[in-house]
C-alpha cells in the first residue's frame, strides 16, 4: 500500500516536470493528477486506520500530519489542480509532491525496517527468553 502511495506521488512529480519541460499542456496535467488525487489521499487514510487499528502507535502517528494536511486541501477544495493556474502554482506544487515523496519513501524504509526486525525476532529468539531485540522493542 505504501508502495502504490509512493507511485502515484512520483507519477504526480513527474507530471509537473513534463508540464515545465513542455511536453503537457496543462489540461492534461490537470486531468492526470485530479484522477489520481482523491486514490491517493484514500489510500493515505486506510493506511493510517490500519495502524492506529492494529496499535501500532508510533507509525500512526508518524503518519498523523500528512492525514491531516491532505484532509484540509481537501475540505478546503485545495486538494485539485486547476487548469487555469497551473502554471502560477507550478513549483510549489512540484515541491509539496516532492517533500511527500520523500515521506513516503523514508515510511516505506521504515516499514521494511520493521519487518527485517520482526523476522529476525521470530527466527532467532526464543520464546522462553526475555532479550529481545533493541530496535523492535523500542518500535514496538
Amino acid at each position: 500500500m505504501n508502495l502504490s502511495l509512493v507511485g502515484l506521488n512520483f507519477y504526480q512529480f513527474l507530471a509537473f516536470s513534463d508540464l515545465e519541460a513542455d511536453y503537457l499542456n496543462p489540461y492534461e496535467l490537470s486531468s492526470r493528477i485530479n484522477y489520481v488525487i482523491i486514490p491517493e489521499y484514500l489510500l493515505h487514510g486506510v493506511l493510517c486506520a490500519l495502524f492506529l487499528l492494529t496499535r501500532h502507535w508510533v507509525m500512526f502517528l508518524v503518519l498523523l500530519p500528512p492525514a491531516c494536511y491532505n484532509l484540509k486541501q481537501y475540505l478546503r477544495r485545495e486538494h485539485l489542480v486547476d487548469v487555469t493556474e497551473v502554471f502560477r502554482s507550478v513549483s510549489s506544487e512540484k515541491k509539496a509532491r516532492l517533500i511527500k515523496l520523500g515521506f513516503y519513501v523514508c515510511l516505506f524504509g521504515i516499514i521494511i525496517t520493521r519487518l527485517i526486525f520482526s523476522v529476525l525476532q521470530v527466527v532467532f529468539v526464543d520464546d522462553d527468553s526475555d532479550s529481545k531485540l533493541f530496535f523492535w522493542s523500542a518500535l514496538h
